[in-house]
């Protein structure tokens, strides 16, 4: 199979699915490797960019999905009239950046690094698709537990989590605030920058 009608199948597939799709899914269907998948991925990745493309491809951990340029994301509002979504709170981000660092996390936990109750802004957060339940914890009363989504990973311009910064001053079991702010800085800043780039 030629690279261009990889390119080409890969892009049709993203296209009708709307959502990520693994990189091991496609490479199943095409009979190839996961790694010219990522291949191919990376051509229409830096094509759509170089081309200035009105849609871009998006790599989210071990999947790949299509989605609209963000340089054009007022048009897509006035066209299909929808509002930009707030940016998030201090407390939605304090929460996102422990679930972020620390997943999976229960409520308690992120309540104990905290110190208030954080039951309103994981539901928040939720509702939003940033977080979702991943499991329960496997002791006495079996909290459930939450981790990060790809939307996370859209939403904040990260192809993996392995891009986030290594926070400072937290090791085993010291969670110190100064490190949950500066993940909270980093959250956003990568936030505004997005907005700013959708804005410009």
């Amino acid at each position: 199979m030629e690279a261009l009608e990889i390119e080409s199948i890969i892009e049709s597939i993203l296209f009708v699915s709307g959502e990520p799709v693994s990189k091991e899914r496609i490479a199943a269907v095409l009979g190839i490797s996961e790694f010219e998948v990522e291949s191919a991925a990376n051509r229409l990745r830096d094509k759509y960019s170089y081309e200035r493309r009105g849609i871009r491809l998006v790599k989210l951990e071990n999947a790949i999905q299509l989605c609209s340029s963000a340089e054009f994301a007022d048009y897509i509002r006035l066209a299909l009239e929808t509002r930009k979504p707030p940016q998030l709170s201090q407390p939605a981000l304090e929460v996102l950046a422990i679930i972020a660092y620390f997943q999976p996390a229960t409520r308690a936990y992120i309540e104990q690094i905290r110190g208030v109750d954080s039951s309103y802004t994981v539901s928040t957060l939720l509702d939003r698709g940033l977080i979702e339940a991943c499991g329960r914890m496997a002791v006495p009363g079996r909290p459930i537990l939450y981790a990060t989504t790809p939307v996370f990973l859209r939403v904040f311009g990260l192809d993996s989590l392995r891009e986030l910064p290594e926070l400072p001053n937290v090791s085993g079991s010291e969670e110190s605030r100064e490190g949950i702010q500066n993940a909270i800085l980093e959250l956003r800043s990568r936030e505004e920058c997005l907005v700013a780039n959708e804005e410009s």
